[in-house]
């Protein structure tokens, strides 16, 4: 996870500076703590990796980390996890429209996420992306593990000329077999 991080880092500094000097500071091992204690979670391993590389991006900042989305605070994140954990039952009355084991890391604005799945919903293995889509039922898996969602987003900058890079950073190529989507009604 580490040397993904790095590269990802080299790549954001050297191509998309701008959005590079937007990232906020690491969170340090005491802040990842005290959020874990606040909002009563265990974080994987993974996601506190990541917060201890960045800590999201600047709230005030619109243009997209990836897949037209910003990259969440991990304080926001855990603060709409628990608001739409709270919906289930009332306004989320669909098994599965969200779950309780969903982390948002990305969000696009307009309500829709790419989640941290901890619980390996619809295919039984945690810590797997996918995609929450406040009004559609489609969920979509997009990779196996957050180490193999960056990866993908080196290998994005990796293949793409700088010319062809747009608001919307979005990904074309998953990892064999992904995206694998499901559908709750």
């Amino acid at each position: 996870m580490q040397n993904t991080l790095a590269t990802l880092d080299q790549h954001l500094s050297q191509l998309r500076p701008e959005l590079y000097a937007n990232l906020n500071a690491p969170l340090t091992e005491d802040a990842i703590a005290a959020l874990e204690k606040s909002y009563g979670i265990a974080l994987p391993a993974d996601v506190k990796t990541l917060y201890q590389w960045k800590n999201g991006q600047r709230d005030d900042y619109y243009e997209a980390f990836v897949n037209n989305s910003t990259f969440l605070p991990l304080q926001e994140a855990l603060e709409i996890a628990k608001e739409l954990t709270g919906m289930i039952g009332y306004d989320f009355e669909i098994e599965n429209w969200w779950h309780a084991a969903w982390i948002p890391l990305f969000h696009n604005g307009g309500g829709d996420y790419i989640c941290y799945d901890t619980g390996g919903v619809f295919t039984g293995k945690q810590g797997q992306l996918l995609k929450f889509w406040h009004d559609d039922g489609e969920r979509k898996v997009i990779a196996p593990g957050l180490e193999a969602f960056l990866q993908i987003i080196n290998q994005y900058y990796e293949d793409t000329d700088p010319a062809a890079f747009d608001e919307f950073f979005t990904l074309e190529h998953y990892p064999e077999g992904y995206p694998k989507a499901f559908y709750v009604e």
